[in-house]
C-alpha cells in the first residue's frame, strides 16, 4: 500500500507539473488587437487559419480580431488606440498622411485579382463601357473599393468621376439598392461575386485584377507606438501572418475550410477563387516600388489626397523580408 500510495503521489505531482506549465504557456500569449476594412475577405481570413493552425500560438501570440465598414473606420479604430495591427488597402496608406498616427510595415496582396464589379442578374450593363455616367456602390470613401471605381473610370479616358462612387457601407445596402436601381452596380470580393451568381442575385461584369496590374490591394498597418517601443511584437505579428500565408499555400483543404467558415461561404465558392487569392498573396512583405509609385500618384489623381505623397512617408522597410 505504501508503494501505491507513493506512485500515486508522483503522479499526482506529475500531473500538477503539466497543468502549471500549461498554464504558464497560455499567460505567456501577447494579446494584440487586429482589425479588418472588412469583415468579409480570403486574404483578411489568413488570421483565422492562423488562429485554427494554432500558428499564431507557436509565436506567442492571442488574438483579438475586429472588423469594420471601410478603410476610414478601420484608420479611425488605429488613430484611437483601440486596433494594434490594421489589414486595409493600399490607398489606405495614404491616411498617414491626414494625421493617422500608424504606418505601412508590410505588402500582404499585389494585383486585386480578389475584388470584382457585380451588375444585377437581370442588368442592361453588359460591359464597362456601359458604366459610363452610372453610380457604384462602395464601402467608405478613400477605401480600395472606391478607388478601383474610380481608377477604372480614369482608364476608361472618363477623368476620375466618369462612374460615381457611392459609399453605403455593408454589402448588403448595396445590393438593396442595386436591386432597386438606385445603383448600377457595387464592388465586392470575387468570392462574394460568385457566391451572388450562384443564388441569382447578380452577375461579375469584371475582375479588377484584370485593369490593375502594379498595386498593393492589401496592407499591413502598425501603430507607430508599437513600432517604436515593441518592435518584437511587429516582428512576431509579421512572422505569424507569413508563416500562416505558407500554411495556406501548402494546405488548401484546410485552408478552403477555414475561409469557408470565416466568410459564411460554400466551401466551392472558396475552392473556386482559392489559385488566384493565394497567387496574389505575398510571401515576404516586400513592397513594390512600382506599385507605389500607382498608388501615391493616384492619391492626388483621384482625389483622395490633395498632394501626392512622399513614398518613404507612406511605408517603412524594417520588418521586411520576413523570413523563417
Amino acid at each position: 500500500m505504501a508503494e501505491a500510495l507513493k506512485r500515486l503521489v508522483t503522479a499526482t505531482a506529475a500531473a500538477a507539473a503539466v497543468v502549471a506549465l500549461a498554464s504558464g504557456a497560455a499567460s505567456a500569449l501577447d494579446k494584440v488587437r487586429v482589425g479588418k476594412a472588412v469583415p468579409t475577405s480570403f486574404a483578411f481570413s489568413t488570421l483565422e487559419v492562423g488562429v485554427d493552425a494554432r500558428i499564431w500560438e507557436s509565436v506567442g501570440l492571442e488574438l483579438e480580431i475586429s472588423a469594420f465598414r471601410g478603410d476610414a473606420q478601420l484608420q479611425q479604430g488605429m488613430a484611437a488606440g483601440s486596433t494594434d495591427f490594421g489589414l486595409g488597402s493600399g490607398p489606405g496608406m495614404g491616411y498617414r498622411s491626414k494625421g493617422v498616427p500608424a504606418i505601412a510595415v508590410a505588402s500582404l496582396a499585389d494585383r486585386p485579382q480578389n475584388m470584382a464589379l457585380l451588375v444585377a442578374k437581370d442588368s442592361k450593363i453588359k460591359t464597362v463601357a456601359d458604366l459610363k455616367g452610372k453610380r457604384v456602390g462602395v464601402t467608405t470613401a478613400g477605401s480600395l473599393t472606391d478607388w478601383l471605381v474610380r481608377e477604372l473610370s480614369r482608364q476608361q479616358g472618363w477623368g476620375s468621376e466618369g462612374i460615381e462612387a457611392i459609399p453605403m457601407g455593408q454589402m448588403r445596402a448595396r445590393l438593396a439598392a442595386m436591386a432597386t436601381g438606385e445603383l448600377a452596380g457595387t464592388v465586392q470580393t470575387t468570392a462574394n461575386g460568385y457566391e451572388l451568381e450562384e443564388q441569382g442575385e447578380a452577375k461579375v461584369l469584371m475582375v479588377f485584377g484584370d485593369l490593375v496590374k502594379d498595386f498593393h490591394t492589401h496592407i499591413i498597418f502598425a501603430r507607430d507606438e508599437l513600432v517604436a517601443k515593441q518592435p518584437s511584437l511587429v516582428e512576431r505579428f509579421l512572422m505569424g501572418w507569413f508563416k500562416t500565408v505558407a500554411y495556406m499555400k501548402a494546405n488548401k483543404d484546410f485552408t478552403v475550410k477555414s475561409v469557408a467558415k470565416t466568410m459564411q461561404l460554400s466551401e466551392g465558392v472558396i475552392a473556386k477563387t482559392y489559385a488566384a487569392e493565394m497567387q496574389m498573396m505575398s510571401d515576404d512583405g516586400r513592397f513594390n516600388p512600382a506599385a507605389i509609385e500607382v498608388i501615391r500618384h493616384s492619391l492626388k489623381e483621384l482625389g483622395i489626397m490633395d498632394t501626392v505623397p512622399d513614398a518613404k512617408s507612406m511605408y517603412i522597410e524594417r520588418f521586411i523580408p520576413v523570413k523563417f
